[in-house]
């Protein structure tokens, strides 16, 4: 008798058995996915073992095999093996987000395996700068030569497509573009099996592509947030790259405008070297306006622009050049609360504020898009007036539009990358002054003049150990924009993030976040995990979450450290309310593996508790 060993795309570890029926036993593979009665209900497994011994004394005989031949090759297997054992999850989890979704839904796949894998040794390397095209394509053609493929990496399916075009060109070769839910991602999934060695750009799932010969990982900003998966497993593309690697014997470059906490801190234990690509373009001044040494009659004004900002705009103006005001805040007011009794009106689905868009003329949640039309009185004391606070991108705008009445303003945004204004920055263009959030950084070939950052406290104040490297690295994509000048307004003009954009030197604030980070025993020192709880029943939340901490903490664990419990990020979302446990890990493997242990033996009904590793 032979018995599989399969694992499940649901929270249950496995593998579990199943008996392989006698007419069966020649058609199974490990690797393949076969149909099976799991809890009374019909679903996809797939096969990670083959066995003649089982202790399971009542076992189910597998229904079906769907596939002719393995879907999941001997590397993909570990791969995923070691994507669950990392990131708290189940094989199956992490078996399901390396798969097409019509693999996922038992679909057959009809193309056959083709190529053979080689292992080797795994180099790092992170490269630092501006314009990194051109050394993505040196690095490509390398492994190119040698018949070995590469997976290109980009935050953004724009940007994977203009990459995409310029490969081509010079590979003289045709490149596969991958991305999650695409039109016909089976047969774009399959024609990249099929290849004995290809390049392949795409987003933050393209790095499961079934790529034959892997001889390259290329991931473009790697710092940018994007690469880390919302949903379960909770996976950071660049750590998938690097145990990728590790498996397949390839080479990992890193690429960024400043190097991530995590990748400086393996340079300075030197498992990453760097690689520094010096700009074309001169660096720009740049000015820190302290707000809190501001005239009385600035301060008492509560104006959006210092004097010194608007003089420096309505300078450039005259000189006929372009200004972009950046603030990391849509709509026009972030806050609409009644001017009577103070009742802040907030979305009923995630308890967070609405924001004001003047230009739809509604409140609008920027979590779930929940909309609602603005009322004419307090719907709570039926008799205070609607009140608005805070500044986003219309604010700004607006109040451009009061200063300035001879300028044409612009809110760009992503649903206006193509502005015709933009097209060709040699042109001067009908728009004098661009209003824009963090989406501006993405546009391909943007020169300004003039950039003033606007309220840029709210992003280094938020309640995150990233806050400051966030920043940072959106600061230092602004300056990718202008060779002119920059100038940031802030109440804390000494921060370290700003010193360093002063002096044009990332060591100063890469050598002080990283002090700091070590003073907390924060990441890249140890590692962070949240254990997250949610549920429709906010009390039944509190009460879940509080036992839950109680059990964790009494428990011994010399890998793990309990911190603190407190309401989700936010609390309330799409109609679930969420709480949390953070807690320290020094070593990742070890703790997964007792939340796991531990976690599997809680429950309670209506509650949903998932395990984020190294939250962003």
């Amino acid at each position: 008798m032979l018995y599989a060993k399969v694992v499940l795309g649901l929270p249950i570890d496995g593998p579990f058995d199943y008996t392989i029926p006698l007419d069966l036993e020649n058609k199974i593979s490990i690797g393949m996915r076969v149909w099976v009665n799991f809890r009374n209900k019909k679903e996809v497994a797939y096969v990670v073992g083959l066995s003649k011994k089982t202790k399971i004394k009542r076992i189910k005989e597998i229904s079906a095999v769907i596939d002719t031949q393995a879907v999941l090759d001997e590397k993909m297997l570990s791969l995923t093996k070691r994507l669950a054992e990392y990131y708290c999850c189940s094989w199956g989890e992490a078996i399901e987000a390396a798969l097409p979704d019509e693999l996922r839904k038992g679909k057959i796949d009809p193309t056959p395996i083709s190529g053979t894998p080689i292992s080797g040794k795994i180099d790092l390397t992170s490269i630092i700068g501006q314009e990194l095209m051109p050394v993505y394509l040196r690095e490509i053609k390398d492994v190119w030569v040698l018949k070995r493929s590469a997976i290109v990496l980009f935050s953004d399916i724009l940007e994977a497509e203009r990459a995409r075009e310029s490969i081509e060109k010079d590979l003289g070769a045709d490149v596969f573009l991958a991305f999650r839910k695409q039109p016909k991602e089976l047969e774009v999934w399959g024609k990249i099996r099929q290849a004995q060695h290809c390049v392949v750009v795409g987003t933050r799932s393209s790095i499961f592509s079934p790529v034959n010969n892997l001889g390259l990982i290329i991931i473009d900003q790697e710092q940018d947030q994007v690469y880390k998966q919302e949903q379960v497993p909770h996976y950071h593309a660049r750590e998938v790259a690097l145990m990728r690697a590790e498996v397949c014997g390839s080479k990992v470059v890193l690429g960024s405008r400043v190097t991530s906490l995590e990748s400086f801190y393996l340079a300075q234990k030197d498992k990453l070297k760097f690689e520094f690509v010096p700009p074309k373009t001169e660096y720009p001044e740049v000015k820190v306006i302290d707000a809190r040494r501001l005239s009385y009659a600035e301060r008492k004004s509560k104006a959006i622009f210092s004097k010194y900002l608007s003089d420096a705009i309505y300078t450039t103006l005259t000189e006929k050049g372009k200004v972009l005001l950046f603030i990391e805040r849509k709509g026009f007011a972030t806050s609409a609360a009644c001017h009577n009794c103070g009742m802040v009106l907030k979305c009923p689905r995630c308890n967070i504020n609405l924001v004001f868009h003047f230009d739809m003329d509604k409140l609008k949640c920027h979590h779930c898009n929940f909309k609602m039309e603005v009322p004419k009185i307090c719907p709570s004391c039926n008799t205070g007036y609607i009140k608005y606070s805070g500044i986003g991108t219309e604010k700004v705008e607006s109040e451009l539009v009061k200063i300035f009445t001879q300028a044409h303003v612009t809110i760009l945004g992503r649903e206006n990358r193509s502005h015709p204004d933009l097209e060709n920055r040699s042109v001067s263009g009908f728009t004098d002054v661009f209003v824009a959030t963090s989406s501006v950084v993405k546009h391909q070939g943007l020169s300004f003049d003039l950039i003033g950052v606007i309220a840029i406290d709210n992003s280094l104040n938020r309640a995150d150990f990233r806050a400051a490297e966030k920043t940072y690295a959106l600061l230092m994509g602004l300056v990718s924009l202008t060779s002119k000048k920059l100038i940031i307004q802030s109440v804390n003009a000494n921060h370290h993030c700003f010193q360093a954009l002063i002096k044009n030197d990332p060591q100063i604030f890469l050598k002080e976040e990283l002090k700091q980070r070590k003073q907390l025993s924060f990441a890249p020192y140890r590692h962070i995990i949240l254990v997250k709880i949610r549920g429709k029943n906010l009390e039944k939340v509190k009460k879940a979450s509080l036992d839950l901490f109680e059990k964790l903490s009494g428990l011994k664990a010399s890998s793990l450290k309990m911190l603190s419990l407190n309401p989700g990020q936010p609390a309330k979302l799409r109609e679930n309310f969420y709480y949390q446990v953070l807690m320290t890990a020094s070593s990742v493997g070890k703790a997964s593996h007792f939340l796991k242990l531990h976690l599997k033996k809680w429950h309670y009904s209506g509650i949903i508790v998932t395990v984020d590793v190294d939250p962003i």
